[in-house]
C-alpha cells in the first residue's frame, strides 16, 4: 500500500513538474531546465503510465502534444494536427523503432526499409497557409490541435515565400517547417543586448520563439529569423501528388519552399544511424541549432498504413544527440588569479556529463555576471557545452534554491596572497594589487611564458612551475635559465633523463622570433597578431622598447588603449631590468625579413574549417610570414578567406560579402610559390 502511495505521488510530482516546465517554454518563452531533464522526467511518467494504466488522466503531458497558446494572439485550428515525435535516445531505441515499423508492415526483420533523414533543427515549430498560391496565414503548432495566428510576423522572414513560384499550385496547401535563429545572428542579437544592459537569450530557440511571438512586427523584421520546411499538412485541388517524403521535399522546393540541404534519403536503419553519426561530427560547424537527427519512413503509402498515436507518427522518430545542457549543483564558488591579477569567480560544480565530458568546473567570468545570473552556493544550475567550448553555467533553477543560500558576496583580499582587492570604475574585472609577490600571478605569468605560442619551454608544465613556484626557486623569467638540473632532480617525479630534457628544452627556447618574444612577455592584451604586428612595425627590440604611445599607435590593430598598456610596461624600470637580462643570458632572434615585399603583406586573412594537412597554429604562422593580419571573424575589412573541410558559416558571410576563397590545395600553392 506504501508503494502504491509513494507511485502515485511521484506521479502527481512529474505532472506538476512537467506542466510547470512546458508553461514556461512554450507559452513564457523560457526554459527553466535543459532538454535532456525535461526528457528524461517525461519519459518516467511515461513508463509509469505504461506500468499503472489505471493513473492516466486526460490531462497528463503523455496525453497531449504542447502546451496552451498565448491568449495575446488570434488562435488559429489546425485542420490536421501538428503532432510532435517520440525520441530515441541509443541505437537500441533506434533498431527498437525500426523492428516496429517491420512489425506492422508484415515485413521480415531482414527487410530494408528506406528513410528519410533530416536535421532536427532546434527552433519554433510553424504552418503556412497558402490559397491559390498566396500565403494567407501563418501560425505556431500550440498544442498541436490550436496554434497561434502569427501571419505579420512570418511576412518579415526573407526565406518564406509570399506567393508560390510555379503555375501549378494547389487552391489550398498547408506547409510545415522550423522557424530558427541562425547562430551567429543570435549572438549578434546577445552580443547588442548585453551592451544595452538588457535580458540575454538562454539559447537560439528561445530566441525564434520570442521573435516570432512578438506583438509589433517590426520587432520581428530587425532580427534575422530563417525557415526550413519539411512537410506538408492538408493539400487540396492538385493532381500531381507526392508518393514519397522526398518528393514532398522537391515539390516544396520546386514551390519556392527552403528545404535544408542536409536531408539524405538512407536505405536501411543501420546506414541511419552513421547518417546520425557524421552529422554529429558535423553539429559544430553549422550555421544553425541542430539537436538530433529525425528519421522518415520515406515512403507516404506506408506512412498511411502505419498511421499515428494521439500525439506522434508511428513513421517517424527523432535520434536525440548527447545533451549539450545538463543540471548539476555549484558545490563552492572559488576564486582564482591570472596573471594581470584579475580574480575571476570559478563554479565548482558536482560532476555532471555534457556534451561529451565530464563537467567539474566552470568559469563565472566576473562579480557582475555572477549577481546578473544570480548564482549562489547551493544552487541547482543548468550547465551548457557546445563542442570545444568551455562550459557555461547558463542559470539557476530557482524552484530549487536552498531556502539558506545567500548572494555571493564580493572578496575582501586575494585568495591567494592576502593582498588588497581593486576595481576600476571603468572595468567590471577586480583584480590583486601585490603585482610582484603573488605567487598566483607569477605562475599564471610563467605558463603564459613557456607556452606554445610563446617561448615554447617543453616539459615547463603547470605541474613544475607551481613546484619551483612555491620553494621560490623562480622568481621571474630570468631564473627559468639559471635553473641546473639539481634544481628538478631534488623533485618528486623527476630523474636525470626529465631533467635533461627539460634543461635541454630551455636551451632551445633561447633561440625564438621577435614576435614570439612579445607575445611572451605577456602585456597585457598583446595576443600573438598584435606582437607580429608590433615586430612588423618596429623591426628590432631596441626601436620597440623606446616607442611612444603615439608610435605604437600607428601599428595595425593597435588603438590607443592597447597602445597604453604597452607603454606602461615599459615604462615599469623592472620590466626593461628584466628584458634586458634576458638579452644578457643569450635569447636571440633571426633578423626579420623585410615584409612589405612578402605576397599577402597587409592582408587580412582569416582561417574557417579543419585544414587536412597542417595545424591551424601552422598555417597561422605561415600566414603571418607571409605578411598576413590573421583574424578570427569575417568583416567587410577581410580580404581572403582559407575554407577547410566543415567551413561553418563563417564561409556564408565570405561568400556573401564576395570575399576571396581558397581552398586548402590553392593556399598550399600560394606557399610553394614564396
Amino acid at each position: 500500500m506504501e508503494d502504491r502511495i509513494q507511485i502515485i505521488k511521484r506521479v502527481n510530482e512529474l505532472r506538476k513538474l512537467l506542466h510547470g516546465y512546458s508553461h514556461s517554454y512554450y507559452i513564457l518563452n523560457h526554459s527553466q531546465v535543459p532538454d535532456a531533464e525535461y526528457d528524461r522526467l517525461f519519459s518516467e511518467l511515461e513508463e509509469l503510465e505504461a506500468k499503472y494504466p489505471e493513473l492516466i488522466t486526460i490531462d497528463s503531458p503523455t496525453q497531449r502534444v504542447g502546451s496552451k497558446p498565448s491568449v495575446s494572439f488570434r488562435q488559429w485550428h489546425h485542420a490536421v494536427a501538428m503532432l510532435s515525435l517520440d525520441n530515441a535516445f541509443s541505437v537500441t531505441d533506434v533498431l527498437a523503432f525500426d523492428s516496429r515499423i517491420k512489425e506492422r508492415l508484415s515485413l521480415e526483420q531482414t527487410t530494408k526499409i528506406v528513410y528519410l533523414c533530416e536535421p532536427k533543427i532546434d527552433g519554433v515549430a510553424v504552418s503556412l497557409i497558402y490559397e491559390d498560391g498566396v500565403l494567407t496565414r501563418a501560425a505556431t503548432r500550440g498544442d498541436g490541435i490550436v496554434g497561434e495566428d502569427i501571419t505579420q510576423n512570418i511576412k518579415t522572414i526573407p526565406s518564406v515565400p509570399l506567393v508560390l513560384r510555379s503555375n501549378s499550385v494547389p487552391t489550398f496547401l498547408e506547409v510545415r517547417g522550423e522557424v530558427y535563429f541562425p547562430l551567429e545572428s543570435f549572438h549578434r542579437l546577445n552580443f547588442e543586448s548585453q551592451r544595452r544592459g538588457k535580458k540575454l537569450f538562454a539559447n537560439p530557440r528561445n530566441a525564434a520563439a520570442g521573435t516570432i511571438r512578438q506583438l509589433d512586427s517590426r520587432i520581428t523584421a530587425s532580427r534575422p529569423l530563417d525557415m526550413f520546411c519539411y512537410a506538408i499538412g492538408e493539400i487540396r485541388g492538385h493532381r500531381a501528388l507526392p508518393k514519397t517524403q522526398s518528393d514532398v521535399l522537391h515539390k516544396l522546393t520546386t514551390w519556392g519552399f527552403r528545404v535544408n540541404g542536409d536531408v539524405e534519403v538512407i536505405f536501411g536503419i543501420e546506414n541511419c544511424i552513421a547518417y546520425y553519426n557524421f552529422m554529429a561530427t558535423k553539429r559544430d560547424f553549422l550555421s544553425y541549432e541542430l539537436d538530433g537527427i529525425v528519421y522518415k519512413v520515406n515512403s507516404l503509402e506506408q506512412q498511411t498504413k502505419l498511421s499515428s498515436s494521439s500525439h506522434a507518427p508511428r513513421w517517424s522518430i527523432a535520434h536525440k544527440f548527447q545533451a549539450r545542457e545538463e543540471i548539476t549543483q555549484i558545490a563552492a564558488i572559488d576564486f582564482q588569479v591570472g596573471r594581470t591579477g584579475i580574480l575571476t569567480p570559478v563554479a565548482r560544480l558536482n560532476p555532471v556529463f555534457v556534451g561529451g565530458v565530464t563537467v567539474s568546473n566552470a568559469s563565472l567570468h566576473n562579480m557582475d555576471e555572477v549577481w546578473r545570473k544570480d548564482l549562489r552556493v547551493g544552487d541547482t544550475v543548468i550547465v551548457r557545452r557546445a563542442g570545444d567550448v568551455i562550459p557555461e553555467v547558463v542559470a539557476p533553477i530557482k524552484d530549487r534554491r536552498l531556502e539558506n543560500s545567500s548572494a555571493l558576496a564580493m572578496p575582501s583580499c586575494c585568495p591567494i596572497c592576502g593582498s588588497k582587492i581593486t576595481k576600476n570604475a571603468d572595468e567590471v574585472a577586480i583584480r590583486c594589487t601585490n603585482v610582484l609577490f603573488c605567487k598566483a600571478q607569477l605562475k599564471e605569468s610563467l605558463r603564459h611564458f613557456a607556452s606554445r605560442s610563446a617561448m615554447n619551454i617543453k616539459g615547463l608544465g603547470d605541474e613544475l612551475i607551481d613546484k619551483l613556484v612555491d620553494l621560490d626557486r623562480v622568481k621571474n623569467f630570468y631564473d627559468i635559465y639559471q635553473l641546473v638540473p639539481e634544481d628538478l632532480l631534488v623533485l618528486e617525479g623527476y630523474g636525470e633523463k626529465s631533467a635533461g630534457n627539460i634543461m635541454a628544452s630551455i636551451a632551445r627556447s633561447k633561440h625564438t622570433t621577435f614576435p614570439r618574444f612579445i607575445y611572451a612577455l605577456g602585456i597585457h592584451e598583446v595576443g600573438e597578431i598584435t606582437a607580429q604586428n608590433l615586430a612588423n612595425h618596429f623591426r628590432t627590440l631596441d626601436a620597440f622598447m623606446v616607442a611612444s604611445r603615439e608610435d605604437l599607435e600607428k601599428v595595425a590593430n593597435v588603438g590607443v588603449k592597447i597602445a597604453t598598456k604597452i607603454e606602461d610596461f615599459l615604462k615599469k624600470s623592472g620590466n626593461c631590468e628584466l628584458i634586458g637580462k634576458l638579452m644578457e643570458i643569450g635569447i636571440n632572434w633571426p633578423k626579420l625579413e623585410d615584409f612589405s615585399e612578402k605576397k599577402l603583406w597587409g592582408k587580412s586573412v582569416v582561417i574557417t574549417g579543419t585544414l587536412e594537412t597542417m595545424a591551424r597554429e601552422v598555417a597561422k604562422e605561415k600566414l603571418i610570414y607571409l605578411g598576413a593580419k590573421v583574424s578570427e571573424n569575417v568583416s567587410r575589412s577581410t580580404d581572403l578567406l582559407i575554407a577547410g573541410v566543415n567551413p561553418g558559416s563563417k564561409l556564408a558571410k565570405a561568400r556573401n560579402l564576395e570575399i576571396k576563397v581558397l581552398n586548402e590545395e590553392e593556399f598550399l600553392g600560394i606557399l610553394k610559390e614564396d
